[in-house]
């Protein structure tokens, strides 16, 4: 049988065993290159306006940083459009990014348009369109939270408001370890990751869930976000092998633990969609239906 190569030269090292060779789940990109190309219309625009009077200066100036405010809140609010979409129970933004964005982008043309000597009628239906443009090519917000039928509302505004704490632990974490400057270590704490969102969409699934899990998805989270801080900081200055392998095994402990509560929960689920199954079958007999 073959078997994966690990050495003392390997690109591994010595501690190969350490890394999970698990591949890691594939995601895009919500952003995108169309989000990224607003950015390039202010900087034109900054450029342009210089070599003109004060005034078209100022306006130019103005225009290219309503601009540039736009196209960074279009990125994140296809960001948080993302988020939404990937779960099944969830708030909607709180700031409609999008639709803000839009709403700059003709501001900023109109701006743009006056800058430029061109009559304050034209520079306003330049606007119009170009807002217009911009709502059609990225869409709104969503604007109405989400939710499972027949789940009450409290108790999904409860998992709701646990899991964005959740997230947030989780993207703190991948901010500090990209700080290690170690892939292989960015790829750990993702696989790590994908372990937590696991259990996060199994409290989704069942909300019941959430009392047992609510260890895991605060205290627990909490504590691997601030031991990959302090990881991070000392890796980053000595390259210490003996913290690195000492956070390998804190975040397989800690991995192992949430597998294994992610297993308990849905079995959990299953063991009480029997007892309704059983009760419903029993009720039914009772009235005198037979099920085959």
């Amino acid at each position: 049988m073959a078997q994966r190569f690990g050495g003392t030269f390997s690109p591994a090292g010595k501690n190969d065993r350490d890394y999970d060779a698990r591949p890691l789940k594939v995601t895009v990109s919500p952003t995108g290159a169309r989000s990224n190309l607003l950015f390039v219309p202010g900087v034109i625009l900054a450029f342009m306006s210089f070599g003109s009077g004060p005034e078209s200066l100022a306006l130019g100036l103005a225009g290219a940083g309503t601009w540039t405010l736009a196209a960074w809140l279009t990125r994140e609010g296809l960001k948080a459009e993302s988020a939404y979409h990937s779960r099944k129970v969830a708030r909607r933004p709180a700031l409609p990014r999008k639709i803000i964005g839009s709403l700059l982008i003709g501001g900023g043309t109109v701006l743009a348009g006056l800058s430029q000597d061109t009559g304050l009628a034209a520079a306003a239906l330049y606007g119009v369109i170009g807002a217009a443009l911009h709502m059609t090519a990225f869409g709104p917000d969503p604007l109405r939270n989400k939710s499972l039928e027949g789940v009450d509302e409290f108790q999904q505004d409860r998992v709701a408001r646990v899991i964005d704490e959740a997230e947030a632990h989780l993207d703190a974490m991948k901010s500090a370890i990209r700080r290690a400057q170690d892939p292989r270590m960015e790829a750990r704490v993702e696989r790590f990751q994908q372990s937590v969102r696991e259990m996060l969409r199994t409290v989704e699934e069942d909300p019941r869930d959430l009392t047992a899990s609510r260890k895991f998805l605060g205290v627990y989270l909490m504590g691997a976000r601030d031991a990959t801080i302090k990881f991070a900081d000392i890796y980053a200055r000595n390259r210490d092998s003996a913290a690195k392998s000492d956070y390998l095994m804190l975040l397989t402990d800690l991995e192992e633990n949430y597998i294994a509560k992610t297993r308990k929960l849905l079995e959990d689920s299953n063991s009480d969609l029997t007892v309704e199954i059983d009760v419903l079958r029993d009720r039914l007999q009772r009235e005198g239906v037979r099920l085959d």
